[in-house]
């Protein structure tokens, strides 16, 4: 099949992570940003939004880009899922066991830590806190408080989160207490500086990449990653041009091969796109 703009050989991937990457601060989209993604995709190209988020969520982004057509693709909860946009259908799906999710709840609680696990469409959790409403407001998910919150998933969670506003240090402690129980079981990253993820073993960002560059039979050299923040790193460096944004943390911009002049406040996706790859 010949494409509109670019030959078959030539055909990029484009893996972008969300927030602190394409979305502003206030988790707007710029029109500039906007415009790069759209004209990447007429031309041939594929988009794909790499997220710790929820597939609901990514999704949402998707729509309001208008980036639901063919050659779009959506790694959500940090490469537990793999989602094609355009037919609306789960390629792969990684789950964490329920007895490795209930040991986390148990584990957070005791810590005084705010956790929450997901069904298909909604977050669970065992309490409302002002934790759960900052996610609400920066992802606009639906949300259900119970008890006994493994009654209501009807399959195994695709990963566990935890929040801290007021002490983030008590997420640092929380993961390094846990490591000798992590290991083999889970794969747990930061995020942000306030959310603490624990996902499926050896599940990450980067593990998706590898997955869609086989899954659409692209050669390595034309996959481009763009992310700022720890659990972007595995997607940087299994890409084979790997971007920080300007705005990245450090250990971050060390992984990466180019680091955007500008950052997400002033469209540093755009950049990329125009610079690489349009």
């Amino acid at each position: 099949m010949e494409l509109k703009g670019v030959g078959v050989l030539s055909r990029k991937i484009i893996f972008v992570d969300l927030d602190g990457t394409l979305l502003r601060d206030d988790k707007t989209i710029s029109d500039v940003n906007r415009q790069a993604l759209q004209e990447a995709l007429e031309v041939g190209h594929y988009i794909v939004f790499a997220t710790g988020r929820a597939v609901s969520s990514g999704r949402n982004i998707a729509k309001k880009l208008e980036l639901e057509k063919p050659g779009c693709y959506l790694i959500a909860y940090n490469g537990a899922v793999i989602y094609d946009c355009a037919a609306e259908r789960t390629l792969n799906r990684k789950s964490m066991p329920i007895e490795y999710a209930e040991y986390l709840t148990r584990e957070a609680e005791k810590a005084g830590l705010y956790i929450q696990a997901y069904s298909e469409s909604q977050i669970l959790t065992r309490k409302h806190t002002k934790e759960l409403d900052l996610y609400l407001k920066r992802t606009g998910m639906q949300y259900r408080i119970e008890k006994d919150i493994w009654s209501l998933l009807n399959q195994e969670p695709p990963k566990m989160l935890l929040i801290s506003l007021d002490h983030p240090e008590k997420l640092h402690q929380f993961q390094e207490e846990h490591r000798a129980w992590e290991e083999g079981k889970c794969t747990s990253f930061f995020s942000c500086a306030e959310y603490l993820e624990y996902c499926p073993y050896a599940v990450t960002k980067g593990i998706g990449v590898e997955y869609l560059q086989k899954f659409l039979n692209i050669q390595p050299e034309n996959t481009i990653a763009i992310g700022d923040h720890e659990n972007d790193i595995s997607m940087i460096q299994n890409a084979y041009l790997g971007v920080a944004m300007q705005n990245a943390q450090p250990v971050v911009k060390e992984c990466a091969d180019y680091i955007t002049e500008n950052d997400n406040e002033h469209d540093g996706v755009a950049e990329v796109i125009h610079k690489f790859v349009l």
